[in-house]
């Protein structure tokens, strides 16, 4: 495995923990939340966590991958990187 290869894996572990965290302390936020926005809320983060999901199900594919199909694999990992960050910054701005 390539030393680029094993970075960019160990990158994306990174940030699938940093989201994992992120998220829980979104909720904890909603949590607190008056009761309607509580729902809503909940709701925005349930489609980050299905994000995070995702990406970590493409994150797991990156890791099993062959060398061969690693660019492709990656490819699409870096797609699901960067749905996450966009619905993270969606959560974000609701919480203002």
């Amino acid at each position: 495995m390539s030393s680029k290869r094993e970075a960019y894996e160990k990158k994306f572990d990174a940030q699938l923990s940093e989201w994992s965290a992120q998220i829980a302390l979104l909720r904890a936020k909603a949590d607190n939340a008056k009761a309607d926005a509580n729902l809503d809320y909940h709701k925005t983060i349930e489609t980050l966590q299905r994000k995070r999901d995702e990406a970590a199900a493409k994150y797991h594919e990156l890791k099993s991958s062959g060398d061969e199909a690693w660019e492709d694999v990656k490819k699409g990992a870096e797609r699901a990187w960067d749905d996450v960050k966009t619905a993270y910054h969606d959560v974000l701005s609701k919480f203002k």
